[in-house]
């Protein structure tokens, strides 16, 4: 999947309600794991709606965390990128629950990817959503409330905007490993990748 300015337009277009031209939103701050101390920041930018996203949480992930997250030596940070409304609508629902909901939302989100998105139409793939969010201990009425909130859907999307273009971020998955743009690859290029940044990390 490829960023294009046009269909992300026609995406948030069709997604969003129009807004005073006045409106700023806010850009909202990002979602860690990890140590607030470690060495190494790592960052993901994922669409919910990219299968080489789901493939990197279900294959690559768990060994990521074990390895580098849960050891305090990487503090790893997932931006959400909305290539469409499908993407949009998940987006939503991984943050409705809190900062501490999001990454096992999200989780579910990627794990049950090709079973949310089968939907024939916007309805079913929302009432496949819906399950999800329901499977998270989420309500009807907290679901209703979090897609409604068009003032947290513009930050939502100003924020991604934000971020991909800071970032020149052009594809899902994209990471940045330190300072440097990395690629979707296997787990052990990118273990290397991470082994010689944090060794330059902490030879500074």
């Amino acid at each position: 999947m490829f960023l294009r300015s046009a269909a992300t337009a026609i995406a948030m277009t069709l997604a969003v309600p129009a807004i005073a031209q006045d409106a700023t939103p806010e850009i909202l701050p990002d979602i860690a794991l990890g140590a607030e101390d470690a060495p190494l920041t790592m960052i993901e930018y994922a669409s919910y709606t990219c299968g080489h996203c789901a493939n990197f949480h279900r294959d690559v992930f768990p060994q990521l965390k074990a390895d580098y997250i849960d050891t305090g030596m990487v503090r790893f940070v997932q931006r959400d990128v909305y290539f469409d409304q499908p993407g949009l609508w998940a987006g939503i629902l991984a943050r409705c629950g809190g900062d501490e909901k999001y990454y096992p939302v999200s989780g579910m989100l990627f794990d049950e990817q090709q079973s949310w998105l089968a939907g024939g139409s916007g309805d079913e793939i929302a009432s496949n959503l819906r399950r999800i969010g329901l499977k998270a201990g989420m309500t009807e009425d907290q679901m209703n409330a979090c897609w409604n909130d068009t003032a947290k859907v513009e930050q939502l999307i100003a924020t991604f905007q934000q971020n991909a273009t800071a970032d020149g971020v052009e594809a899902t998955p994209t990471f940045i490993i330190g300072d440097e743009k990395v690629p979707n690859q296997s787990w052990d290029s990118m273990r290397a990748i991470i082994d010689t940044k944090l060794a330059e990390a902490q030879a500074d």
